[in-house]
This record gives structure tokens, sequence and C-alpha cells, in this order.
């Protein structure tokens, strides 16, 4: 393709009309030579051109058109070659110099398209030739319409040579792509292609949408030398999806200036370029009809998705909060020996519960790791999914929220396992999606001989409730003392969680402004976080213990030890 043009980008337009209502008005004209020392000619529109009001009569109430019986009836200067308009529509086929000299000999018509182009060319030659002279276009059907494929450039080089892959990319028409219904007998026979041919991986190789294409192409050659490849240049792209997305490049003009292109040689001709759209106007009346029988489609559409849903939408109970957690263990990195898996389980306290049928534990699979940087990472993406409910009793009372505890595993070659790192997670009582990062420990033994019996057989130090990791759930006590238990911090968990929470309290909106909230409504309001809740059960527990020790004290001492406070607090 010879020239370089300096254009507008695309446009992406969405029609609901037929596309076969598209019609493009394109207006092509010669400047002037792009050297510095040549004048700009005048456009040809003016009146004071000679003979222009003899032409324009000539060819009617439409615009220019210059023929190539005219141009063969008699001989004209150069200057009557430069301007010309043509008005085209979808997929509508202006034949090009070149296509009618290659169209008109037998031999070189091989499919039934050229065919039908033969015949097509000679009825115009019949009744006087082709109407239009410069302007002509490329349809999807035509053997010439894959213009980008094979002319786009990458680089700025002139002898740019396309690699490997755009070649065999410029073989794979996405548009010709005929996707036929599969039978179930075949699918289940044909699973796996072991051989796919050509066709196959062209047809499922490439991401596929239906799309259509049309190009307006410009023969911009000297005058006398038309029908030569090298002078053809794409003025507009246009491609049509299945979707009725429409993609214009480039842009119509409207009120931008006209696309001007330069071409190479030693003339360094420049043409410049008008595209409009030229499609009939829909009148009101018709759109708002048009808009009507949408409305009552999309009505229809939303009736039908409603008699599938239903009107009953699923709510619990009164008083309740249900939890549904979509979770993934992530990743593990920062440990000392391959081949690790983890295993982990939720606990839910108390006026906590789930259904029968809900797993609360699981064990992931078991991950290679490899080098991220620093350190060894373990990629598991494992998935989970969780629905749980509280019940609220006592609306003075803070719930617990339920927790997840885990511990990683690694397993050797000769399949015996090490305990890794213990680790725990609270849950997050905000709604929404969290990526948490939680790190672990592992208990380590006294001396050399438990580390040396780890590596060399597998045996290492383990609790036996994974309770203990925060507070044991036999623990009835009051303090906990871990005085004398040597751990080691080894690695991190990454866990990715999407929290969702429902309730019927989340809806009582006039209710929550006239009363106060409880305990259910304002963590659904406000979604207090753990540490909160740790806060407030301090306070709590502080509160009883001044209590007690107010109770223990005798009645006196509080009655001398609350008038001398009053005392110093007068002036």
């Amino acid at each position: 393709m010879a020239g370089a043009a300096r254009r507008g980008g695309s446009a992406v337009y969405r029609s609901r009309d037929p596309i076969r209502n598209l019609r493009l008005r394109v207006r092509i004209q010669r400047v002037a030579p792009a050297g510095p020392l040549l004048p700009r000619l005048p456009p040809l529109a003016g009146p004071e051109r000679p003979g222009r009001a003899d032409r324009a009569a000539d060819a009617g109430a439409g615009p220019l058109r210059v023929t190539a019986a005219s141009r063969a009836g008699a001989r004209r200067p150069p200057e009557e070659d430069e301007e010309e308009e043509v008005e085209v529509g979808w997929q509508e086929k202006l034949f090009s110099q070149f296509e009618v000299d290659l169209y008109l000999n037998e031999s070189a018509c091989q499919t039934p398209l050229d065919w039908q182009y033969h015949e097509e060319i000679r009825k115009l030659e019949k009744a006087g030739g082709r109407k239009n002279c410069r302007i002509f276009t490329y349809t999807d059907h035509d053997r010439f319409t894959n213009l980008e494929e094979l002319c786009q450039k990458v680089t700025d080089l002139d002898h740019e040579v396309p690699s490997h892959l755009v070649e065999r990319m410029a073989n794979v028409r996405r548009r010709r792509q005929d996707r036929r219904p599969v039978e179930a007998s075949s699918l289940k026979s044909k699973i796996i292609t072991w051989e796919p041919s050509e066709e196959f991986k062209k047809n499922n190789h490439v991401i596929n949408t239906p799309v259509q294409t049309m190009y307006i192409m410009g023969d911009l050659g000297p005058y006398g030398k038309l029908g030569h490849r090298e002078y053809e240049n794409v003025l507009c792209t246009i491609k049509v999806d299945g979707n009725g997305v429409i993609t214009v490049k480039p842009d119509f003009n409207g009120t931008k200036g006209a696309y001007r292109i330069e071409l190479d040689g030693e003339k360094r001709e420049v043409w410049e370029y008008t595209i409009e759209n030229a499609s009939a106007q829909v009148q009101p009346e018709e759109e708002e009809r048009e808009q009507c029988v949408f409305r009552e489609l999309y009505g229809r559409h939303r009736d039908y998705l409603s008699g599938l849903v239903g009107s009953d939408f699923e709510m619990p109970l009164p008083g309740t909060l249900r939890l549904l957690v979509n979770g993934e263990i992530v990743s593990a990195q920062g440990y000392e020996y391959d081949n690790l898996y983890v295993h982990f389980f939720l606990e839910l306290p108390n006026q906590w519960s789930s259904s029968p049928f809900q797993q609360l534990s699981g064990v992931t699979q078991t991950c290679a790791t490899k080098a991220v940087g620093w350190d060894n990472v373990a990629y598991f993406c494992y998935p989970f999914s969780v629905d749980m409910f509280y019940t609220q009793e006592d609306e003075d009372s803070l719930p617990q929220w339920p927790v997840l505890y885990f511990e990683v595993l690694s397993l050797d070659f000769w399949q015996r396992y090490r305990v890794e790192g213990y680790g725990s997670l609270v849950l997050p009582t905000c709604p929404g999606v969290h990526t948490l990062t939680i790190p672990t420990w592992r208990p380590v033994g006294l001396g050399p001989v438990a580390e040396m019996r780890r590596f060399f057989i597998g045996g290492s130090p383990e609790l036996e409730d994974l309770t203990y990791i925060r507070i044991p759930s036999t623990f009835k006590g009051k303090r906990l003392s871990r005085f004398g238990f040597r751990t080691e911090t080894t690695g991190s968990v990454t866990f990715r969680l999407c929290c969702l929470q429902q309730s019927r309290a989340f809806l009582e909106n006039s209710a929550l402004r006239q009363r106060m909230q409880s305990v259910l409504d304002r963590l659904g309001g406000f979604s207090q976080q753990s540490s909160v809740y740790n806060v407030l059960e301090a306070f709590q527990r502080a509160r009883r213990r001044m209590q007690e020790a107010r109770e223990s004290l005798p009645q006196d001492l509080i009655n001398t030890s609350a008038s001398a406070v009053s005392q110093s607090l007068e002036p």
C-alpha cells in the first residue's frame, strides 16, 4: 500500500436498526503536490471553475460522477479527474479498474463469486460502464478483504518483513467461522481432539466474534494509470458484529476537517477525502413506535425472568443474622520445605449454627513451591464456602465471631508429613472482599535432637487440639498460662474472603430511627470490627471487678469515702 495517511481514530457505534440501512457518502479530491514550492490548488466546488456548470447539468441533480465511458469517449485534461463523490450502502460492491480487467478475463475466474462478478461487469459494460472511477469497495466476501491483516505495519521501516505469527494470523479469517451444533454422541466420543486439523485450529484457537467487514478504497494513481494495486489506499473500514456494534475507522468527519493522504513518489501528491453518514433519518412517529415496541419487549422479558425467579425471596428468621463466606486459600509462602498443603476447620461459637450438610473443614491439594523473589511460594487457589446463622438471645450480649483454624504441613519423598505452622483467623465482621495474610508458628522441642528427628524421620511436635492456637475449647479457668511453651515463627498463608450478611434488621430503617439499636442492628449498620469487640469485652470485665471489689468493702467505709470525695469537690 503506497502512501502515508494522517487520519483520525476509529469510532464505535451501536445500532438496533438493520445494518442494511447504513449508507455512507465519500468524497475524494486531489489537493496539490506536497512539495513546499508548489501552491495549493483551490477546491473544485467553486462556481468560477470553467466547465463546472455544464458538467453538473450533464450529470443531473446528483453529485459529480466520473465514469469509464466518459473517460474513454473524449480526451480530457487531468484536472477533471481530481474529484469524485460516491454514496455507497452496506456491502455494496463497486468495482475498481483492476477488478474490471481481472474478472473480464474468463481464465481468471475460479470460484462461483468470480463468475458472478464476471457477469455483473459484463452487464455494466453493456449499460455504459461503471459509475465510479477512483472510489471502489471490497466487501466481506472478496478475496482482497484481509487488507489490515496483511498490510498493517508494526514498525516504521520501509522494508518490514512480517513474522511467522503475523502470516499465520492473516490466514485466520475470524468472520468466516461457522459454528455447527455438536451432537451428544460426538461430544461424548470426542472430548479430546488428538490430531486437530487446520480448519479445526482456525475455528477454535482464536477468540471469535462473528464480524463482517467492508472496505471503501481509493485508487490514487496518476491520470491514465488507474488499475494498479500499488496505488490502492484504504479510505474507510467498517466492521459490524452480531451484537449491532459498528466500528468505523476513521470516524465520520462531521465538523472536523478532511482527512489527508500523502503519496510516496516523485510528485508526492496530496489527496483529501471526507466520510459522511448518509443514512435516512427516522421520522419521529416511527421512532416513538419503535420505542414502544422495545418497551413492550423488555417488559415481557422482565416478566419472564420474574416468573423464573419467583416472588418469594429467601429471608432469615427474625432476630437472625446470616453470614455467607466464599473464601479462597490463595497461597503459602516462607516455609522451610516443599510440597505444602493446608488443613483447616471453622469453629462456631455459642449462638451460631449451620446446616447439617455444611462442611466446616477441608484439606487443600499438595502444591509444589516456586521461587518468587526471596521466598518460595505455593499457590493453592483452593475455594471453600461456608453458610452460618447467628441467633440473638440477649440484646446486651456481644456475639463471638467464628474463627478459622488452620495448619500448614509438608510432605516428603517417603510420604511423611511435617508440621510447618499453625495459625488462626477471625472472620471479618465487615461485608465485602478481604485479602488477609496470616503469619504462622510451630512448636519447637528442646535441644538439637528434635530438629534432627524432624529432618531425617519427619517427626515434629504438634498440637493435639488446634484450638490451643487461641483459647482451647476445654479451658474453663480465668487465666491461660503458656509459660515454657517454645515456638518458632515460620511463613504465612494468604486468604481471600468474600463476606455477605443478610438480616431482616437491615430493612427496618424506620424502626431504627425510632428506637435504640440492638447489638445485632449495630452489627449490621456499622459492621463492628473484632478489635471493638475486644475493647468492649475488656471494659465489661473491668466493670464486673469494680462491682465485686465494692461489694466486698464495709458499708461505713464506702460512706466515708463518698463524703470525702464530695468535700474535695466543694469550692
